[in-house]
């Protein structure tokens, strides 16, 4: 909190993406800002109300460090066609070859994927010490692509990537196996679904499947046994029918909020240079969606939905 007699720095942000009028991102960011003693502007810019097509995004790449921002976040259907606009990535962002965050360092444009990162930190918070001998990825987007990153890199033997694009699968599959090692990935069809998770340690969900427009569950329920833990990259809600389906049948479980705020969280970050209480943004982001966090793991806290899994995440987790 700003000392007694200081005015709050001043902090410009935004999201350039389409249909993201319902996203949560500029509350969450404005939220915990104003708890770091920032006044931080977080302004969306909707290429469908805007009536721009997606390869506009340089122009209000422009247009938003000409008003002075600190950065923009980046979401479907730009996450890729950013890239030709940047002077540099990180080198997460460019081996999973997607942005989701833009920070204006000067004349330069630097990409950075937090989506991974977001991934990877609540997932860890969420589900310690859960086995990742072999694991299974439904959803083959954008999303799904930024958790089998993540996946990977917290030591994941075998990653099984499913999807209803089987090609799309399989090129996920080849490019995670060329940075991970031979073997580390594989891709299928949904068709191998069954086979797979009933082997499996643990099953990731990166489809718009729960989402209050594609409502019911992305896999028979019989196939969710005790042993095996879920996580879901859907939060909006947070408590999908997967999920409680597979916590009524004894597995543990994550939902998609932790993802969505420690993606947020280090975006916030990047744009700051101060670092953020993801704790405290998961009781905002509870407060937001209107429910409480559902991981059933003890050390729950007191991501607009996941992105498209056809359109590049499972929710929008910008």
């Amino acid at each position: 909190m700003q000392e007694d007699g200081f005015a709050p720095r001043q902090i410009l942000t935004g999201l350039i993406g389409a249909g993201i009028g319902p996203s949560l991102s500029p509350a969450l960011h404005e939220r915990e800002a104003r708890e770091l003693g920032l006044e931080c502007t977080y302004t969306r810019f909707d290429l469908d109300d805007l009536g721009l097509p997606p390869d506009a995004v340089g122009d209000l790449l422009t247009s938003a460090r000409a008003e002075g921002r600190a950065g923009v976040n980046v979401t479907h259907p730009c996450k890729q066609l950013v890239i030709a606009q940047l002077d540099e990535l990180s080198p997460d962002a460019a081996a999973i070859g997607a942005v989701n965050t833009v920070v204006f360092e000067g004349d330069r444009l630097v990409g950075h994927n937090t989506d991974w990162s977001g991934f990877r930190d609540g997932f860890t918070a969420g589900l310690p010490d859960v086995a990742l001998d072999d694991v299974v990825l439904l959803g083959a987007g954008g999303a799904g692509a930024a958790a089998a990153h993540a996946l990977l890199s917290l030591g994941v033997g075998t990653l099984t990537v499913l999807d209803v694009d089987a090609d799309r699968a399989n090129g996920l599959a080849r490019d995670l196996s060329g940075r991970f090692g031979d073997r580390r990935a594989r891709g299928g069809e949904v068709a191998e679904l069954g086979s797979r998770v009933a082997v499996a340690d643990g099953l990731v969900h990166a489809t718009p499947v729960g989402m209050a427009e594609h409502p019911g569950l992305p896999l028979p329920a019989e196939l969710l046994r005790p042993e095996l833990w879920v996580a879901e990259i859907v939060y909006r809600p947070l408590e999908t029918p997967l999920l409680r389906e597979a916590q009524a049948r004894g597995c543990r479980t994550l939902d998609g909020g932790r993802m969505a705020v420690h993606q947020a969280a280090e975006a916030l970050r990047l744009f700051t240079g101060v670092d953020p209480d993801p704790a405290r943004m998961l009781r905002h982001l509870a407060e937001l969606v209107g429910a409480v966090p559902t991981s059933t793991d003890s050390t729950s806290a007191d991501s607009t939905s996941a992105e498209s899994a056809q359109g590049g995440g499972a929710g929008r987790v910008a």
